[in-house]
């Protein structure tokens, strides 16, 4: 691995972050990660946060027009409540700050914690819980389904909403929106491995693959004999619309686990996209990339997030951060 020692990976990867983004502000004893105007004056805060390892989710989404603010936590562990009160606190211009919050239950409970104790401080928090993944109901780190590739249509739609000068409870009903309109599923070619354990965190044979995993290795639905890209494709794009049925276009995200190579994403998109056509549903916007990761797990996910004319206005407002940028 690419380290120091294990210790100091989260660190390490802050001050390099620091480093390469002058337009970011770079807590790394704090371990808050705020974009370098903040706070904007009449503008609503978003901030959000979760175990590193994820990159570029959280803080590789900082920036004018998506997130305020990101607290990242040691890897695939929750950042605590201070951090996210301090972020808040460093973001939060009268306007109020929203959380946007994936479904894992340290995430849940510790920014439940935080937005108590911001408000304490006059701080006006509202929250919005991501749970996009359609494999499972429940799982090793939730009650109810995993947040994951809807975080970044949530946190960019949101972002513009807010960088409008739309109110708070303008925001999250965007936000809550966004979420209820996205459904995502993954698979998983191979394992990630942390840096602490040194080692795949689970068992994946040569020639198997998994279904429906979430994006800290935990396992999926199922296990099958390895697959084709349009095979992958069928199974997780019919895992989505068997629960969503868009009536509008979709803004589609395919994603990267963090070890498939664009050469093999571009691949499956032109199978997602197939496959969507051929089960009458409209692409509006698309967007290919390692965004939601897992390490270096070999794999991807698919999100679909219905879009109106409004989502879509909103999702073509201008971005600049250090992983998502366009109009600026």
């Amino acid at each position: 691995m690419l380290i120091n020692v294990p210790e100091t990976v989260v660190a390490d990867a802050l001050r390099g972050m620091a480093a390469a983004h002058p337009g970011l502000t770079v807590d790394v004893e704090n371990r808050v990660i705020v974009r370098r105007d903040a706070p904007v004056a009449g503008k609503v805060a978003l901030v959000s946060g979760g175990g590193s390892g994820h990159e570029p989710l959280h803080g590789g989404f900082v920036g004018p027009g998506m997130l305020s603010a990101a607290c990242p936590g040691e890897v695939f562990t929750s950042p605590v409540p201070d951090q996210m009160v301090r972020a808040a606190a460093a973001v939060d211009s009268g306007a109020g700050v929203l959380f946007v919050v994936k479904n894992y239950t340290g995430d849940v409970l510790n920014f439940d914690m935080a937005a108590e104790l911001a408000e304490d401080e006059g701080i006006q928090v509202a929250k919005v819980l991501v749970d996009d993944d359609v494999a499972v109901s429940d799982s090793l780190y939730t009650a109810g389904r995993r947040g994951t590739g809807a975080t970044l249509f949530v946190e960019k739609i949101a972002g513009a909403a807010a960088e409008e000068g739309q109110p708070l409870e303008r925001v999250e009903a965007v936000a809550r929106r966004v979420n209820g309109s996205s459904r995502s599923f993954g698979v998983a070619l191979g394992a990630c491995t942390t840096p602490a354990k040194g080692s795949p965190t689970f068992d994946l044979p040569a020639g198997e693959l998994e279904l429906g995993i979430g994006i800290h290795g935990e396992p999926g639905r199922e296990r099958r004999p390895m697959m084709t890209a349009g095979e992958i494709a069928e199974a997780a794009v019919d895992a989505i619309l068997a629960d969503l049925r868009p009536n509008n276009p979709v803004l589609l995200l395919v994603n990267g686990m963090g070890a498939t190579p664009l050469l093999e994403l571009y691949g499956f998109h032109a199978e997602v996209q197939r496959v969507l056509a051929e089960r009458g549903v409209a692409v509006a916007r698309v967007l290919v990339g390692n965004y939601v990761t897992s390490l270096d797990m070999a794999g991807a996910s698919v999100t679909l997030c219905e879009a109106d004319e409004e989502l879509l206005r909103l999702w073509d407002a201008p971005v600049s951060t250090p992983a998502l940028r366009w109009g600026m």
